[in-house]
């Protein structure tokens, strides 16, 4: 989970930065079909479920099996 998480992050960050400088990942291209706005919020839900992932991934492989 931690992985996917990180992976989410990277591509919703790389792709919020690359939109600025009219650039774009193939595998994240589809997000601005719907306008810039509806775009970029797909990107900052991408960094933060992605975040929220990464959290929680990193929590259970600290915690000690029952």
């Amino acid at each position: 989970m931690q992985g996917f998480g990180g992976f989410l992050v990277l591509m919703g960050a790389g792709s919020f930065v690359l939109h600025l400088i009219n650039m774009e990942f193939i595998l994240v291209s589809w997000v601005d079909n719907w306008g810039t706005g509806v775009g970029n919020g797909i990107r900052i839900a991408m960094i933060v479920v992605g975040g929220i992932l990464w959290l929680l991934g990193r929590k259970s492989a600290e915690s000690p099996p029952a």
